[in-house]
């Protein structure tokens, strides 16, 4: 079946986000409580809630602790080093290539609409997107794959006439649970991970085509 759209992951696909979440997050842990925080431990968070981050630092700490207070905290200083985010290598090249490939371009993100939409504005790729879909659209969030079928019937694609491309265990997961193909890109933070074996892999952006694998 021909490939008709590409749906584009966000945060640590489009922009990586994720590094710098990372970096203020094991700061935070390491300065108020005096605890190490694993990548391990943050990735399984990578795509999907903060939840299984804030059962960690409980489980850690052994108290409750003021999820709201900590994420107020860490949105501080993400805003004090967000200037140095830009947009990841090959991803403009690859929206170009779908525009010519005459391909339908969608954007599935746990994340909340102003905060997608903030950023894709401020580096100029709104326009590029003709359906976006956020956690206000759906009642779970990846790795459920409810964000991919709201684009997807948006779209009025078949999940199998799609292609994701994401960065994260979650994102992959929710792809393929959608009966999609995913492509994978992995950033900083989720590089070292192992990815479903029905996705395919590539280390950048730049390293492949869309009229390849389409």
């Amino acid at each position: 079946m021909a490939i008709k759209a590409v749906i584009f992951d966000f945060d640590g696909t489009i922009i990586d986000t994720e590094t710098i979440w990372y970096q203020v997050f094991e700061e935070l842990l390491k300065e108020k409580f005096n605890i190490e925080l694993p990548l391990e431990e943050f990735a399984k968070c990578i795509g999907t809630t903060d939840e299984g981050f804030f059962q960690y630092l409980e489980a850690q700490t052994g108290m409750k602790v003021d999820s709201k207070k900590i994420n107020k905290l860490a949105h501080e200083r993400f805003l004090e080093k967000k200037g140095i985010l830009e947009v990841r290598e090959g991803v403009v090249e690859k929206l170009e290539e779908a525009r010519e490939l005459r391909l339908m371009i969608g954007l599935a993100s746990s994340s909340s609409r102003e905060w997608v939409e903030g950023f894709l504005r401020q580096f100029q790729l709104w326009d590029y997107f003709s359906v976006i879909k956020t956690r206000e659209d759906v009642v779970k969030v990846k790795p459920d794959p409810a964000l991919y079928l709201k684009a997807l019937e948006e779209l009025q694609v078949e999940p199998q006439e799609a292609l994701a491309i994401e960065d994260s265990l979650n994102g992959a997961l929710a792809a393929i649970e959608a009966g999609m193909r995913c492509i994978v890109i992995p950033n900083q933070v989720t590089s070292f991970l192992t990815f479903h074996e029905k996705t395919i892999r590539s280390e950048s952006f730049v390293d492949f085509s869309l009229k390849q694998i389409i």
